[in-house]
């Protein structure tokens, strides 16, 4: 069944994890870092490469828009810049957004992201592209700009209020960021987002909170330069170019730590983005717009055997089962594993049987606690993606079909609360 015949037959408690344990867990995550080590690289020697990558100019002349680049396009690939990034056509295998009839249910969307997107050695990107692959699924995948960037070049890095060249991660390897960069391109040819988790991933002081709107311009440019420029530092000459322009492709992304919101979304708005998923929190009720850009937060659900909620992200259950530890104790991963499955199936249920709200769900590529968060996630995808009324969607694809509909019909949607089962001829009216 294709996706967009499949996407169409298919009492609140606050938690006690606050946002700002939220940001103590996500500076965990940063201390444990990624299974990519930082060290100095040696840039790959010439081998020649495919005819098309040593055209090396552009099809698109300095200052000319995303919109003049496809119109001028011919049906074949055309490399731009220095290599790094071509334009191959709209992306494949895209949901068509279509208006609610009147009186007709909304499907169920689920949106799984990761934060970071690198491929490691344990392959968790590859990985998961298999499982998203065998569950009908999209994803969004935020990537990291300087997981493109060797340490000997990390100079070119230059982060608000922080030294040039420093970052709270690891700079990836060589091989890393090979892979890494065939991920990207299988990823996005299977239909995936790319979408943006910026460069240096600072949080607390002098990180995101503490950022201007030109901080977070600055911010969002080099992320940019990083991916757009990526055979110029590296030295690679044998990986084709990326199948995507990011002038195009990047449309959202999620700040490190859920910080900075405040300042981060006009200047998303002014990148021309679409959404921002950097909220720190909400309840599982129909997305809104911050200032003309779609809302889309991490979400709070049902803690099972407790009367908590917690969000819905990887290191919150890791902060509420090990308090923060990514190696606790071996005896309790098969209890925790199956919480965490219970309290996303909680969430899901919750809005499944009620407002329809789409449910979204955060993640690294992380083993913490033996990978039991990465088991959940896949356990959740392998459950819920297959089924006929539910459409597990990029944010890209998300914030399409919620552009296509109704706003009065939006506004109606966005009063119910997430277990409120309502009767859907009367609410969803298109009048």
């Amino acid at each position: 069944m294709s996706r967009s015949v499949r996407s169409w037959v298919r009492s609140r408690k606050r938690t006690t994890l606050s946002a700002a344990c939220a940001v103590v867990a996500a500076s965990i995550a940063l201390a444990v870092g990624n299974t990519a080590v930082g060290g100095k690289g040696t840039n790959a020697e010439a081998r020649g490469g495919d005819p098309a990558e040593r055209v090396g100019a552009s099809m698109r002349k300095a200052g000319d828009s995303a919109k003049e680049t496809a119109e001028r396009w011919d049906g074949s690939a055309q490399v731009l810049g220095d290599g790094s990034t071509s334009y191959t056509g709209a992306q494949p295998g895209q949901l068509k957004p279509r208006k609610l009839k009147p009186g007709e249910k909304p499907p169920q969307f689920v949106v799984f992201s990761w934060d970071g997107a690198l491929e490691g050695d344990d392959h968790l990107f590859s990985h998961f592209r298999e499982v998203a692959a065998e569950s009908d699924a999209h994803m969004t995948f935020f990537l990291t700009g300087i997981y493109l960037l060797p340490q000997e070049k990390s100079g070119l890095y230059r982060p608000p209020q922080h030294k040039r060249g420093a970052a709270a991660i690891s700079y990836p390897t060589e091989e890393h960021i090979r892979t890494t960069l065939k991920q990207l391109s299988g990823a996005w040819k299977d239909g995936h987002e790319i979408g943006s988790h910026f460069n240096g991933h600072f949080c607390g002081k002098k990180g995101g909170d503490d950022w201007s709107v030109g901080e977070w311009t600055s911010e969002i440019n080099q992320m940019y330069e990083f991916v757009k420029k990526w055979k110029t530092n590296t030295g690679f000459t044998d990986l084709p170019p990326l199948p995507f322009d990011p002038d195009r492709e990047f449309v959202g992304g999620r700040a490190p730590c859920l910080e900075g919101q405040e300042t981060l979304v006009p200047a998303v708005k002014k990148a021309g983005w679409r959404y921002d998923a950097s909220s720190p929190g909400g309840f599982q009720t129909w997305p809104g717009k911050k200032d003309g850009v779609w809302d889309f937060p991490l979400q709070l659900l049902p803690y099972p055997q407790r009367d908590v909620q917690v969000l819905s992200m990887d290191f919150n259950f890791l902060y509420n089962q090990s308090e923060g530890r990514t190696d606790g104790d071996p005896a309790q991963y098969p209890v925790w594993e199956q919480t965490t499955v219970d309290a996303y199936r909680n969430g899901f249920n919750r809005v499944y049987y009620g407002s329809r709200a789409p449910m979204f769900v955060g993640n690294h590529f992380e083993q913490w606690n033996g990978g039991i968060y990465m088991n959940a996630v896949e356990d959740l995808m392998r459950d819920v993606c297959p089924r006929k009324d539910v459409a597990c969607v990029s944010f890209r694809e998300l914030a399409d079909w919620m552009d296509a509909q109704d706003p009065k019909v939006l506004e109606q949607l966005r009063t119910l609360d997430p277990g409120q089962a309502p009767v859907w001829k009367s609410l969803v009216s298109g009048e």
